[in-house]
């Protein structure tokens, strides 16, 4: 066994960007074009490739393949192999021809022929290591399975090492926030929580805490508002932060949920670390500036400045005088702020927005925290 390979394999679980350079001999070993590690659940992929074939993992990454390709990956999975398989493990021959993997996805790209493992991982997702030949050089020998076998338990340790760093690296992030007095929790693909720091576990006044690592805000309207973010999140071209008031039952103890998507890079290919959930609180009334107001609730830069004017007292009628414009534009302004607030009435509005407080110290008062 090739120690060097090894040594990429173990190396890899710290340094992501050397998985390339393993599936580049994992190749070679088994004459075939290239080879890609990808972790996958409903909703999101994430992959390291060989090179010569990061081309078409990127389609089948952003074209869809991920829901249409979900037959061919549960059925693998569902054979409960500890070791590598090729397509005559999971498909019967007419079978085969119908898988559109094959037939609409690998052959038009002068692939088709492959050499798989799959692996559950404690983050939730699926692991494949999938090794793909030309078409033109025929179906992998077992030979080759057979060598690939030996370097599985390998290849396992590697990505499980990587995904509890990465589990890891989630906890601290959280905790670090909870550090300069933020409650927050790191979001996995569908919300599913990967970490949640002590300040956030303690806040049962807002969160509701559910089994399987699941939550949902107490606040009805807040909730909705919270799973339209998540839904976007496994997105990078849809997600974008979002910010809404979160009340506890009686309406009391009003707080700010933020949504921050995790985007691009910043993903790591083992863990679906789609997003962040800080809440801030609500502190003394104060008239927010309209850049503070705008950038919390993406708010356009007219919305901002009606909203600002309502905090400090101002009517409908005022504003319109103040700008120059119709009341029905600053009716209009003002729908656009209640909806992207998550508020029913402009007086919500006027309470919310009026008791914004800034970050530190705030968060600091409430929660008991010192700085550092």
């Amino acid at each position: 066994m090739d120690q060097n390979l090894l040594d990429q394999i173990y190396a890899s679980s710290f340094a992501p960007e050397l998985w390339p350079g393993v599936m580049d001999q994992l190749s070679t070993l088994t004459e075939a074009r290239g080879g890609v590690l990808f972790a996958a659940n409903p909703t999101r992929l994430g992959w390291k490739s060989s090179e010569c074939v990061a081309e078409h993992m990127d389609a089948y990454a952003t074209q869809g393949w991920i829901e249409r390709g979900h037959e061919r990956r549960a059925r693998q999975l569902a054979l409960h192999h500890a070791g590598f398989v090729v397509e005559s493990d999971i498909f019967t021959t007419e079978e085969l021809e119908h898988d559109p993997t094959f037939s609409e996805f690998l052959r038009p790209r002068g692939l088709g022929w492959t050499v798989s493992t799959a692996m559950p991982l404690p983050t939730g997702d699926d692991l494949f290591i999938c090794i793909n030949r030309a078409f033109d050089r025929g179906p992998v020998e077992r030979t080759f399975v057979e060598r690939l076998d030996a370097l599985r338990p390998h290849l396992a340790r590697g990505a499980f090492m990587a995904a509890r760093m990465q589990l890891e690296r989630a906890r601290v992030a959280s905790e670090t926030l909870a550090l300069i007095g933020l409650p927050a929790l790191v979001l996995g693909a569908g919300g599913k929580i990967l970490a949640a720091n002590n300040l956030i576990q303690s806040m049962t006044t807002h969160v509701r805490w559910r089994a399987h690592n699941r939550f949902s805000l107490r606040d009805e309207t807040a909730d909705r508002l919270l799973g339209d973010a998540i839904a976007t999140l496994h997105d990078d071209r849809s997600a974008a932060p979002r910010s809404f008031p979160a009340r506890d039952p009686e309406g009391e103890a009003p707080m700010i949920a933020h949504i921050i998507p995790i985007r691009g890079a910043a993903r790591d290919i083992f863990i679906g670390c789609a997003g962040v959930l800080a809440m801030t609180p609500v502190g003394a009334p104060q008239a927010p500036s309209a850049e503070l107001v705008q950038s919390l609730f993406d708010l356009t830069p007219a919305e901002a400045r009606v909203a600002r004017r309502l905090v400090v007292g101002k009517s409908i009628e005022d504003i319109a005088t103040e700008g120059a414009v119709s009341r029905n534009t600053v009716r209009t302004h003002l729908r656009g702020v209640m909806e992207k607030t998550g508020c029913g009435r402009q007086a919500e509005v006027v309470a919310l927005l009026g008791g914004l407080a800034p970050l530190g110290a705030a968060s600091q008062e409430k929660f008991g925290t010192s700085s550092i």
